[in-house]
């Protein structure tokens, strides 16, 4: 069983961090889905009462939900290269810093890599 991260594919910057990420995951622990495509799945339904377009989500294999933050933080502590960093964010002083900031950038990252359906693009 993977995890399996529900991400905004409208988003130049998470589609990106999306491929990097994907790059490192060698021993494919992760399966990917984009927000947009949760309406037609059934089984996600529940999603949608979430801020799944402003917050990045995950099923972990353990049928735990994480966002945001969090979901970064198991992303990096999943993949064995990014492991220590994912440690490092586990620390009680980072999480209250990483928390806001992660905040601060889901909030303004369209303004600052525009969008993929406003260029005419789908990155699906």
């Amino acid at each position: 069983m993977k995890h399996l991260v529900f991400y905004d594919a409208d988003c130049p910057l998470c589609s990106n961090v999306k491929k990097v990420v994907q790059a490192l995951d060698w021993g494919k622990r992760l399966d990917w889905m984009p927000v947009q495509s949760i309406q037609s799945e059934q089984k996600f339904r529940f999603l949608a009462k979430r801020n799944i377009y402003d917050e990045i989500h995950m099923i972990s294999r353990d049928n735990e939900l994480f966002s945001g933050f969090y979901t970064v933080r198991k992303i990096l502590k999943s993949l064995p290269l990014t492991w220590p960093i994912g440690m490092l964010l586990s620390l009680p002083l980072i999480e209250k810093l990483g928390v806001p900031l992660y905040t601060w950038v889901s909030e303004n990252r369209y303004e600052w890599f525009g969008r993929y359906s406003e260029r005419g693009q789908n990155a699906y």
